[in-house]
């Protein structure tokens, strides 16, 4: 009996999705523009996007002029980024606000570009080119709108792709570090710590400048090591004015000393070894 009833209700629902497939192919082939133009909505508004944006993508051109085409514009953008198409969004997002600046549904869809490119932001190890552009103009609508509703979430998107991109260059800077190009550590990873000075990672990013200035000076010719061990030296008293309490001040002091040693047995050295005779 229970098998039965199962049965009966897989048919219903088989049934009832047929018709309704049924009645949606109609309307795409419909001439109708305002039967159309109802079902679109009816369709979104049960979140039914794919449908109601096939059917607005349709029915944009035909209602040029007309008092529906905002609101038809407005929600097929959305239907693409209630689908994920975040490019796409993007895209219609902004063809809405240029073509409707002064449109009660303006603000949102400058907020739902914004949060479109986002959402399409990649993952720090790639190309980070979209993720400037999202904070371009996330902060473009901040700007804009100083007491939006949505201020709140559009500054916490700001804040993690900051912080994305501030990972990006870390670790940019940490591969020259990892590859043994010492020089262009030192460079790198300075010059993150000049950008991101409140950073996460800067601590992390001193302490690997100074080992990489540290070895460095061990790996140079004897002429240039003096003046590289000092800049050792220096970088290690930056770091523990800088973080007293840090984990890696054994590892530190034992190259500050090694530097200092080094820098007194140079000392007596010749300015020109080839004058030594």
């Amino acid at each position: 009996m229970r098998f039965s009833r199962l049965i009966s209700a897989a048919l219903l629902a088989s049934t009832l999705s047929l018709g309704a497939c049924t009645g949606y192919q109609k309307l795409l082939k419909s001439t109708n523009v305002n039967e159309k133009y109802e079902a679109a909505i009816k369709y979104y508004d049960k979140g039914d996007y794919f449908r109601a944006g096939t059917l607005l993508e349709e029915m944009i051109p035909l209602l040029k002029g007309r008092p529906e085409a905002e609101k038809a514009q407005f929600y097929f953008a959305n239907t693409n980024f209630m689908q994920r198409n975040y490019v796409l969004s993007a895209y219609y997002f902004k063809q809405f606000t240029d073509t409707y600046p002064n449109s009660s549904y303006t603000e949102q869809a400058n907020f739902l570009r914004a949060k479109s490119l986002f959402r399409d932001s990649p993952g720090y190890q790639l190309d980070q080119t979209n993720t400037v552009s999202a904070l371009e103009v996330i902060q473009d609508y901040l700007n804009t709108y100083p007491t939006s509703e949505f201020r709140a979430e559009a500054e916490s998107m700001s804040q993690e792709l900051q912080k994305k991109l501030e990972n990006k260059a870390f670790q940019s800077a940490k591969l020259y570090y990892s590859l043994r190009y010492n020089q262009a550590a030192v460079t790198a990873l300075g010059n993150f710590n000049q950008q991101y000075p409140a950073s996460v990672f800067a601590e992390q990013a001193d302490f690997l400048r100074l080992t990489a200035q540290y070895a460095w000076a061990k790996e140079s010719i004897e002429s240039k090591q003096r003046e590289r061990f000092m800049d050792a030296v220096a970088i290690y008293q930056h770091f523990i004015d800088t973080y007293p309490q840090s984990k890696s001040l054994h590892a530190a002091q034992t190259m500050y000393d090694d530097s200092r040693a080094e820098i007194e047995r140079l000392k007596s050295l010749p300015a020109d070894p080839t004058a030594a005779n």
